[in-house]
């Protein structure tokens, strides 16, 4: 029965991450469809690019809420089961990538799932299994980002801080060592989601922004 449930939580962590918020925001609030804006992603700087910047506030907020309640409800039913607070933020970074609300099929005839690349949902379920290290992504990842210039580094940067931030905190007999994983699999699977930006980073033709972006134009 407890299996069972468990399993329930999974799916709900997975449809809970598919709701397509940028999507959402931008259709209600423009009419345009955030799949034909740039690289066609569902999360804040897309939606910020689609309709300014507080529809990409707006949607990588709510992106960040369906990691961090993943964990609050796999930890109400099962407050002892660390996997399981650890799995089902992955399942919400999962359904926020290949959401099932955004079946579509692609230019080869294939049915494929649309979505994010999992960085604010990433931060949620770093959140929910610690809600200060929110504070310190969010920050890091904010100067990442004004002072390095690509929002695909700073996207990254979420899942490897939280290995470094879990990592700590198991080293020092605060956490459970499966909260490292946590971070581990975000990061593998944000990463799969850029590889277009990887590619474009290797041939210096990734967008750049903040500081770099600013000094460019003056130059």
């Amino acid at each position: 029965m407890d299996l069972l449930s468990q399993i329930g939580i999974l799916i709900l962590a997975y449809l809970i991450g598919s709701i397509p918020f940028g999507f959402l925001i931008v259709k209600i609030g423009t009419g345009e469809d955030i799949r034909d804006v740039q690289s066609g992603r569902t999360g804040g700087t897309n939606a910020m690019r689609a309709g300014g910047f507080l529809f990409g506030l707006s949607t990588a907020i709510l992106d960040i809420l369906k990691g961090y309640f993943s964990v609050i409800i796999a930890q109400e039913f099962f407050p002892d089961a660390p996997w399981l607070s650890v799995l089902a933020p992955v399942l919400a970074i999962i359904g926020h990538n290949y959401s099932i609300f955004l079946i579509q099929r692609g230019p080869n005839g294939k049915l494929r799932l649309g979505g994010g690349a999992g960085g604010a949902t990433t931060l949620g379920g770093a959140m929910g299994l610690w809600p200060p290290s929110g504070i310190i992504i969010f920050v890091i990842s904010v100067l990442i980002y004004y002072f390095i210039g690509y929002a695909s580094i700073t996207t990254m940067m979420i899942g490897f801080l939280s290995i470094l931030i879990f990592g700590y905190r198991t080293f020092i007999g605060l956490d459970p060592w499966q909260y490292i994983i946590f971070g581990v699999l975000a990061e593998i699977i944000v990463l799969y989601a850029l590889r277009p930006n990887i590619k474009a980073l290797r041939n210096g033709t990734e967008r750049i922004h903040g500081f770099r972006a600013r000094k460019k134009k003056d130059q």
